[in-house]
């Protein structure tokens, strides 16, 4: 068995993380890290799993750990890493947005469906944000085919639990209820993980990347559109896209209009192409707490410990 720890164990990703890994055949989950928690059950912070764990939060980590998921806040994984030193064999998987930019101790950027060799290979995984994964998979496979030439426009609206537990003026259920608003319009941070993607699969000059982020008033997943020209047919992106994602075992090409019931609670990513004229839609829907956070990390860990990608992640949409 793979015994894994988190760090990190309070926020709304850990708490997926938990419930993924103790239902997951090949893991057995050795310790949850906590700095406000210790000696406190898991089960009375992450309530959905009342009978279902009777592990207590810990103060202190296994060092010889074979896989640790680090669910810090942004800019505290580089730290803990530096003040926390893990054995030769253990494998690290980061969900903070330190690693995603970052060459330190090797870090791989973890999207599966255009990394997935590296990933295999690889001790350290920086995984993809929730923006950048739904975003990323609508629009790689153009660049990958060397036609992403003119500006695209993305639009997109994430859920509450995409701002995580800490309360700001924003997250506070009286703001959100009945209500809808754009963010860091045009700047968004994972506009460089976009980039960085881009890049590597397109190696001529990139078109502008217009990001529009959005909060919903609901709790969890992505709903993305994002358009730009396109002179082929429809069929012809059809075909683009299906090859791209021919060996992936999550993200999906779809007929049907999308919604985010289809893809809460799973490791899903559908995606739909229109053709209005010269250009075409790519409409994009995740769960930001699953394929854009904890389901994408044990995505990620299977492959490296050469696990079936999908172990642990057959997950069912809530519909109702």
């Amino acid at each position: 068995m793979i015994k894994a720890g988190i760090i990190g164990g309070a926020g709304y990703t850990a708490g997926e993380l938990i419930r993924i890994l103790i239902n997951h055949p090949e893991v057995e989950l050795d310790f949850v890290y906590s700095t406000s928690q210790p000696g406190k059950p898991v089960a009375g912070v992450h309530q959905d799993l009342l009978g279902e764990i009777d592990l207590q939060f810990s103060g202190e980590i296994n060092k010889n750990a074979d896989v640790v998921f680090l669910c810090l806040g942004h800019g505290n994984s580089i730290k803990f890493l530096a003040e926390n030193q893990f054995s030769e064999k253990t494998k690290i998987v980061d969900l903070s947005t330190d690693y995603r930019m970052n060459g330190e101790h090797a870090f791989v950027y973890g999207l599966p469906e255009f990394n997935k060799e590296k990933i295999k290979k690889a001790d350290f995984i920086a995984n993809p944000g929730c923006f950048a994964t739904a975003i990323s998979l609508a629009i790689l496979p153009l660049a990958k085919a060397g036609l992403l030439q003119n500006e695209v426009h993305i639009n997109a609206v994430t859920g509450a639990t995409g701002a995580g537990t800490s309360l700001s003026a924003t997250t506070h259920f009286t703001w959100r209820d009945n209500n809808f608003s754009s963010y860091k319009a045009f700047e968004h941070q994972h506009l460089n993980e976009i980039g960085q993607s881009l890049k590597k699969l397109q190696n001529n000059k990139l078109p502008e990347i217009n990001f529009i982020p959005n909060r919903g008033n609901f709790s969890r997943g992505i709903h993305a559109t994002a358009y730009t020209k396109f002179e082929g047919t429809l069929e012809e992106a059809k075909a683009i896209y299906s090859e791209a994602y021919k060996d992936s075992v999550f993200t999906f090409v779809v007929e049907e209009e999308l919604h985010l019931k289809q893809v809460v609670n799973t490791n899903k990513c559908l995606l739909k192409l229109q053709k209005f004229g010269n250009k075409i839609l790519i409409t994009s829907v995740i769960d930001n707490l699953l394929k854009g956070a904890s389901g994408q990390a044990v995505q990620n860990m299977n492959l490296m410990f050469g696990l079936e990608e999908t172990s642990g992640l057959k997950l069912k949409a809530s519909y109702f």
